[in-house]
């Protein structure tokens, strides 16, 4: 998935893509279509794109844009989603990859935009020869760039006051659930896992951002020898690092959970798992920079808390 959950490959690649069924609700209403053309930039993405009208039939090919474009109130300028995108329930899912865009098979939906990634094998300039304008969404590396890409797709689409409501409503929701977490008198060490051949992340990518929100230290930055972001780990320094808590993230790929984590040899010792602190996520909402982040932040706000009264 572009990242419904990071495999070996992907992490390796440094790739992020893409359960609370929870998404803010968008603001009603729908600008007028006096509000166009109008100039679209996202950080990392496209700079400039001028769009020169309201767009009505638009495919996401990743999984963290159809979300946004939902809740900011285009859903039903949607025509087409990737194979990956999973929620909400009515995207309109397809076969489309956004890991190898198939530039025939996303013209055939007739798409006035594209949300996309990445220019994977140069989809922007294929797609542009088709007269198919491609907005470039890219991995968000922090929360403030993931509030910036939901103002951005809201403006893009014709729904400019729905998305700075939402990129406002999040930040001050994350704002608030941080604020009121139960502090420890200690800093608390953690242990996010991607997979269960120990591929972790580092404080330096988005998921490693909001752990940092609760003032988290990350056990996976001392092995991320070759800074990719994504390291793999082996048993004995997980261990020996001994985090107070663990983040489970492969939960759906590779059935991981508590009990399975306790069964490991040697990690009886650790204490996340003698103390309860082995929570399960879900993998789409805990690999994915869209709206429902706000939920991944309330489950690490939950364990922090309960941590810290021990």
């Amino acid at each position: 998935m572009l990242f419904r959950r990071l495999t070996a490959a992907v992490a390796i690649a440094a790739a992020l893509t893409g359960c609370a069924t929870r998404q803010p609700a968008p603001s009603p209403g729908t600008p007028p279509a006096a509000d166009f053309p109008v100039e679209v930039s996202v950080p990392g993405g496209s700079t400039g794109l001028k769009l020169e009208k309201r767009p009505e039939r638009i495919i996401s090919l990743n999984p963290s844009s159809t979300e946004v474009l939902y809740a900011v109130g285009a859903g039903k300028q949607v025509v087409a989603v990737d194979d990956q995108s999973t929620f909400p329930a009515e995207a309109p899912k397809t076969t489309l990859s956004g890991f190898k865009p198939n530039l025939e098979a996303i013209a055939n939906h007739k798409p006035d935009l594209v949300l996309a990634s990445n220019d994977i094998d140069n989809l922007v300039a294929g797609l542009g020869q088709l007269k198919i304008q491609v907005l470039l969404v890219p991995p968000a590396k922090t929360l403030d760039e993931a509030f910036t890409q939901v103002s951005a797709v809201g403006k893009a689409t014709g729904h400019a006051a729905a998305g700075e409501a939402l990129a406002q409503r999040m930040r001050t929701d994350i704002d608030k659930i941080v604020a009121e977490t139960r502090k420890s008198a200690k800093p608390l060490s953690y242990y996010h896992e991607l997979d269960n051949s120990l591929y972790s992340v580092s404080s330096k990518t988005f998921v490693g951002h909001v752990y940092a929100r609760f003032g988290l230290v990350n056990i996976a930055d001392d092995g991320d020898k070759s800074g990719s972001g994504y390291p793999q780990l082996s048993a004995e320094y997980l261990v020996k690092a001994n985090p107070d808590l663990i983040f489970l993230a492969d939960t759906k790929c590779c059935a991981q959970n508590a009990q399975s984590v306790a069964a490991r040899p040697g990690w009886q010792t650790v204490t996340a798992v003698k103390n309860n602190g082995v929570i399960a996520l879900d993998d789409d909402i805990a690999s994915r920079w869209g709206p429902r982040v706000v939920d991944l932040v309330r489950t690490v706000s939950s364990a922090v808390s309960a941590a810290a009264a021990k």
